[in-house]
């Protein structure tokens, strides 16, 4: 079955401003690790999800979950856990080398914003998906599909107005635990949402230039 494509067609001039305006809009989003406690109306989440929920996935399978987190207890409970694997990530795991690259961001075992910020949200890749019957589905590209979804949550929470950071203690088994969830889902990546505390700073890094990262074929 196939159904009209919902498409905004744009003139030359209206296309070229769009694509100045979002990559202006874009680059500025930037890792905050100081979060204010200032509350999040849950729809603006929910929106978000709802966004990421509509990414490209191999065969339409879409096979992602997302865990929506903002009660305090569990907040807790997910600090405490990332924490005592950040400690042995920098307490011996972590090569040297990684180590040295981390430094100019002045990060340590110590994540506060697990519990700080309003919001959560935990990424599951699905392996597989599990129908109601206890049947197994095979998933294709997963991955692929759940990195686009996550790209896609991260653009909608910003242009939200709200700052995020992404967290990928490893491993991660521990949400799976602490969330509930089965064993046919992987941890992909912990998102922390909400406000930027007054007056934060964020490390002075620079991105490539556009050649070093994009070539042309013409």
């Amino acid at each position: 079955m196939q159904i009209p494509l919902d498409f905004k067609s744009l003139n030359p001039e209206q296309m070229l401003e769009a694509s100045q305006n979002f990559c202006a809009d874009i680059s500025r989003r930037r890792t905050v690790r100081d979060f204010s406690d200032k509350p999040v109306e849950r729809e603006i989440i929910d929106n978000a999800v709802r966004a990421a929920a509509s990414a490209p996935s191999g065969a339409n399978k879409q096979p992602w979950h997302f865990v929506i987190i903002s009660n305090t207890k569990i907040k807790h409970d997910i600090r405490l856990a990332a924490e005592a694997e950040e400690r042995e990530f920098y307490g011996g795991r972590a090569p040297q080398a990684w180590l040295d690259d981390l430094r100019q961001f002045e990060t340590d075992e110590n994540k506060p914003f697990l519990e700080t910020a309003p919001y959560l949200i935990a990424v599951f890749l699905q392996r597989n998906t599990i129908d109601k019957d206890g049947n197994k589905h095979k998933n294709y590209y997963m991955p692929e599909s759940v990195g686009i979804a996550t790209g896609i949550l991260l653009t909608a929470l910003h242009l939200s107005g709200l700052a995020t950071l992404t967290h990928t203690p490893s491993p991660m088994k521990f949400l799976n635990q602490i969330l509930g969830r089965p064993s046919n889902e992987k941890p992909f990546v912990l998102i922390v949402t909400g406000h930027p505390v007054e007056g934060v700073t964020v490390p002075d890094i620079q991105r490539k230039a556009f050649d070093e990262v994009a070539s042309y074929y013409d």
